[in-house]
């Protein structure tokens, strides 16, 4: 192994760590608690190695995004089987944002450097996005395919927001679910 290549090693481990400190942190403490002073102290580098690596926050914020869109691409990918794979998809969408708030805020509230549907969009929000449409699309009936599986990304998008922040009322995520996905299948 040359100098190089151990070195590209050991800045993608970095790079590793600080993703998932940062990732760690904000799921226990709100991403009001993550800043370079912090991670330093966390991962025991400077905060200089840190600025090697990324710019500043929004730039960490974004890696932590790409990650959490890579897994709901997977969460979603691994739901969506048989008749009822839009329902089964809506759920874990749902599923996935609750149980990864700061990481949900980061694919979607926080300000980040990250562009949706455009020729630099990184692969992770794409395939969350084609993982999505395939199940819209077993619904789709002749509809355009992409502009409903934004309305059912929006619908689910907005499910978690309201909920999150309690202006819905609980226990019926179930119900709003079904009524969602029974409007656009049409049943």
């Amino acid at each position: 192994m040359s100098l190089e290549e151990r070195r590209a090693r050991e800045q993608a481990a970095r790079r590793r760590l600080i993703v998932s400190t940062a990732r760690g942190v904000a799921e226990a403490e709100g991403w009001e608690a993550v800043t370079t002073r912090r991670l330093s102290a966390e991962i025991e580098y400077s905060q200089p190695v840190l600025y090697k690596h990324f710019a500043g926050m929004e730039q960490i914020a974004a890696a932590v995004a790409v990650e959490g869109f890579g897994e709901l691409a997977e969460a979603v990918r691994t739901a969506r089987s048989g008749p009822d794979a839009l329902l089964q998809v809506a759920h874990a969408y749902v599923d996935f944002a609750r149980a990864n708030p700061a990481v949900y805020d980061a694919m979607f509230t926080r300000g980040t450097t990250l562009q949706f549907a455009a020729p630099d969009t990184p692969p992770q929000l794409k395939a969350a996005f084609a993982e999505l449409r395939e199940a819209v699309a077993t619904v789709a009936d002749g509809q355009d395919v992409d502009a409903l599986t934004e309305v059912v990304w929006a619908a689910l998008h907005g499910l978690v927001a309201l909920g999150r922040g309690g202006r819905l009322r609980p226990g019926l995520d179930a119900d709003r679910i079904r009524l969602l996905v029974a409007q656009i299948a049409g049943a």
